[in-house]
């Protein structure tokens, strides 16, 4: 490079930071010469690293759903000879490690205090994590290499347009920037109501009822829901343990420990009356109590990156019902009776070994005869009540009639119990270590099937149509302390359950939400608030942002279609791009040469774009974005 190479950075949060972090460690491995120049432009309106979502300054009562050992947003830990070694290796409990031992003036009185509690294998607050992305970004300023700069522009960028040879973007406080290359890396953004959910809406403006949509619930002012008032909360993923949290204990309710890893609740008396609903009826399942993310005692034998690229090798585009999720059957069914033997195998089998040893042959049948073989096998020796249902996991109450409210009541609480138990018991729960498995798999089919690894129908009808509500609602599940909170307020009679597919609407006749189950006979409840406990669904097409809004409107990037199964066109979450590095690809079919897509609105060629980063991990496998950030930072670096 023989001239100043200006950049721009759309978005300050964690898959931002690591295409920053990427540009500067890359351009410092170059060792440039005095007459180049590399200028970075970080544009949010938010505090640059943490961004919007992880706000050091948000209730500290917002835990992340992983360990402190998982993520990070630069490379750390394993040597990977295509990517440069980074000015700022630490990972979130490498940091973590450091800053307690030796505390960085940033830190608050809160900070301290979680940390000096906080291990590896605990769930951090949000805040905590926001502050180890503020520390990356404060590092990669002090630590740019010769002739690097960095400038933070606490705005939005509003319009984004082609000027040659490369754009020029407006930014909300009216000023303009030209640059050589622009990076979109957005994150969540708002985006248009489903029609149920303008419906709710609609109706209760036209009611005076108060209804919340999905937003992220750090955005949420939770004090406006009244105490003891009914209050249905739609959804039981994440967000809604953000909401439970935040009207009981972030309401002055005590938690206290209780005999068996069971928790009781003292009310405060300003909790709402929580009137909880979902699909399944139930709540994510809790993460295990593991030293490690994924368990120790789990191998996959069968959904293996060999095994997987081998459809490749042939020149095969695989289907996920057929060629790829019966080998991760065959790997979730293995761990749990592998586990199963080894920790009660003399209590429930004659010949545990030998059982053990008939359930690996029969798993090894070839084609879809193997299924029927490992039956025969359960059939015979184990007790039915025993036998694992992999697609059941999620619908425990799949097509169970329940006599009414009460019964479903003890039905839930008694599932949320036994869930506590099995998570700690670790790596002797037969079933935490299936649906180990099933996450382990997740990270190999992660790879495989980004950037056009499996059929459109597949990807639309199969491994975002079943596949991906299963393996999120075992896998992605809260830590164990909010299943069993959840179980203590529901015996204190604060959190009440309406029951499985339940349906909601505005009833003209008491001008109130109501929400009632098919399954569930007499269930029903009415109130006047509704809260919808989901995050903003990510889809391009619908969006709300005013620069994501603009650049599809002019042309310059397009949702990307997938053929559906009666060979319709549907379109797909995410914007259209091409093979790494994620070039934008516009309205008339041409991909950007330096318009890039990193994040969230990659969501139509990658799965799980909204996982961070495993720490100590190939960035091929589990921190496929800082692969992605590298790929883009290499790209922009090579501008003549």
């Amino acid at each position: 490079m023989g001239r100043s190479l200006r950049v721009a950075v759309v978005g300050a949060g964690p898959r931002g930071t690591s295409v920053l972090e990427r540009l500067i460690s890359q351009w410092e491995a170059q060792q440039p010469d005095q007459h180049q120049q590399l200028d970075i432009h970080v544009i949010d309106p938010e505090s640059p690293g943490p961004g919007h979502v992880w706000r050091p300054t948000q209730s500290r009562l917002f835990l992340m759903n992983t360990p402190s050992l998982f993520p990070t947003v630069v490379p750390v830990g394993t040597p990977d000879h295509e990517l440069v070694p980074s000015v700022v290796g630490y990972s979130f409990d490498d940091w973590r490690v450091l800053v307690t031992s030796d505390p960085v003036p940033t830190l608050s009185n809160a900070d301290r205090e979680e940390l000096s509690g906080l291990g590896s294998s605990g769930f951090p607050s949000r805040a905590l994590y926001g502050r180890y992305l503020e520390w990356i970004y404060q590092q990669l300023v002090d630590r740019c290499g010769a002739g690097a700069t960095i400038t933070h522009h606490a705005t939005d960028a509003r319009e984004i347009s082609r000027e040659a040879p490369g754009y020029r973007l407006r930014l909300g406080d009216d000023s303009e920037l030209a640059a050589d290359a622009v990076v979109l890396a957005l994150g969540h953004v708002p985006s248009q109501l489903s029609p149920e959910q303008e419906t709710l809406r609609d109706g209760a403006a036209r009611y005076s009822l108060k209804y919340w949509p999905p937003a992220v619930p750090a955005d949420v002012d939770w004090a406006k829901l009244p105490a003891k008032k009914p209050v249905l909360v739609r959804g039981l993923g994440l967000n809604f343990f953000d909401a439970m949290i935040q009207l009981t204990e972030g309401r002055g309710g005590r938690f206290t420990p209780e005999e068996g890893g069971k928790l009781s609740y003292q009310p405060s008396g300003s909790e709402p009356q929580i009137v909880a609903a979902s699909r399944r009826g139930v709540p994510y399942r809790a993460k295990a109590q593991l030293d490690s993310y994924l368990p120790r005692s789990v191998t996959l034998r069968y959904c293996t990156l060999p095994a997987l690229q081998t459809f490749a090798d042939q020149g095969i585009t695989p289907g996920f019902d057929h060629d790829i999720w019966p080998l991760l059957h065959r790997d979730v069914v293995t761990a749990y009776y592998s586990t199963l033997v080894r920790v009660a195998g003399p209590d429930l089998l004659a010949d545990p070994e030998g059982f053990l040893q008939r359930v690996h042959t029969a798993v090894t049948v070839s084609g879809p005869e193997w299924a029927a073989a490992l039956d025969s096998v359960l059939a015979s020796e184990l007790p039915t009540v025993h036998h694992l249902d992999v697609e059941r996991l999620s619908h425990p109450f799949a097509g169970r009639r329940f006599a009414g409210a009460k019964d479903y009541q003890e039905a839930v609480l008694d599932y949320l119990d036994a869930d506590v138990a099995e998570s700690l018991r670790g790596e002797d729960s037969p079933l935490k270590m299936a649906i180990g498995a099933m996450n382990a798999g997740r990270t190999v089919i992660k790879q495989v099937v980004a950037d056009g690894g499996l059929t459109d129908q597949a990807w639309l009808t199969e491994l975002r149509g079943w596949f991906e509500p299963l393996v999120e609602g075992v896998a992605s599940g809260p830590p164990a302390i909010r299943i069993a909170q959840l179980a203590a307020l529901a015996r204190a009679g604060v959190v009440q359950f309406v029951g499985p597919n339940p349906q909601f609407a505005v009833d003209a006749d008491t001008e109130r939400f109501e929400a009632s189950s098919p399954w569930v006979e007499g269930a029903g409840a009415a109130a006047s608030y509704l809260v919808d406990a989901m995050m903003p669904p990510n889809r391009a097409a619908t969006t709300l942002s005013p620069l994501l809004r603009q650049l599809l409107d002019d042309g310059l990037v397009r949702p990307k279609l997938m053929m559906a199964t009666d060979g319709a066109p549907v379109s797909a979450p995410g914007l259209d791009v091409t093979l790494p590095p994620y070039r934008a690809i516009d309205g008339s079919g041409r991909a950007h040469q330096h318009l890039y897509v990193v994040g969230l609105q990659l969501a139509s060629v990658q799965w799980g774009t909204a996982i961070a980063a495993q720490a100590h991990t190939p960035p091929a496998a589990g921190s496929r974005t800082l692969r992605d950030a590298d790929d883009i930072a290499r790209a922009i670096l090579t501008i003549a």
